[in-house]
């Protein structure tokens, strides 16, 4: 059965730092590439980080470059997301996505969410 556990969400104050990690179970870890999403009040799901399964190639959205930063255990079948200098518009909740791709599919699984709000 897969899983993708998150934790590490929470309340934070402008400019401070939280850490989420995501536990992942049921599948093989190091050939999925790996992807923090997140989803605010009335807004579209948005892609926030990716890290791919092969080396350490990763991706940001703009708005958390030099912020943020993806990383992966494929020892531990955990991916994390540092989260530094954290703005009210970051207020959302994140989603851990396992993605691969086939000759014929894609395979594609998700967690649960955790909040994290950024709020004085």
């Amino acid at each position: 059965q897969v899983q993708l556990v998150e934790s590490g969400g929470g309340l934070v104050q402008p400019g401070g730092s939280l850490r989420l990690s995501c536990a992942a179970s049921g599948f093989t870890f190091s050939s999925y590439d790996m992807s923090w999403y997140r989803q605010a009040p009335g807004k579209e799901r948005e892609l926030v980080a990716r890290i791919f399964s092969f080396g350490t190639m990763t991706n940001y959205v703009d708005s958390v470059k030099g912020r943020f930063t993806i990383s992966r255990d494929n020892a531990k079948n955990t991916v994390s997301l540092q989260m530094n200098s954290l703005k009210p518009e970051d207020t959302a909740v994140y989603y851990c996505n396992a993605r691969q791709f086939s000759a014929t599919r894609i395979y594609e699984y998700w967690g649960q969410g955790t909040q994290v709000t950024v709020s004085s």
